[in-house]
């Protein structure tokens, strides 16, 4: 991905790692296997991201916390820099699609747990009375 000139302010790999959680090295490794453009470097040498390159980490972050895999998301990441738009649709949409799938089948499980939560209250209640 070729790096584009923004101004504003800029972060480091710290502040970066304090704002989305992700350690040093994922950080590296995502930069590494192409889900962001090349980084600008400092004169010394340090990582220097700015605005954009926070939010895309952050977007990469949501898509792998909802179980996108990694070649998933590098594959969106360069359709989406080539400007692929009905591609890039294509992937979210689907990946919508299996997210709601995974909240519907969680919230079957969560009412058979309350269920079964109500039913041990009732039993725990039941039988802690004292018996006349």
């Amino acid at each position: 991905m070729e790096r584009r000139r923004r101004m504003g302010p800029t972060f480091s790999i710290a502040d970066i790692s304090d704002r989305t959680g992700l350690s040093y090295d994922t950080i590296r490794y995502y930069e590494k296997i192409g889900l962001m453009p090349t980084i600008r470097r400092s004169k010394t040498g340090q990582r220097e991201y700015d605005q954009e390159d926070l939010s895309r980490i952050i977007f990469v972050t949501k898509l792998k916390r909802t179980n996108m895999p990694l070649k998933e998301i590098e594959r969106y990441m360069t359709l989406a820099a080539n400007h692929e738009y009905e591609s890039c649709y294509r992937i979210l949409k689907e990946h919508q699609l299996k997210i709601e799938a995974h909240i519907n089948e969680m919230q079957e499980a969560l009412s058979v747990m309350n269920f079964k939560l109500s039913h041990y209250e009732d039993l725990i209640e039941h039988h802690s009375k004292p018996r006349g």
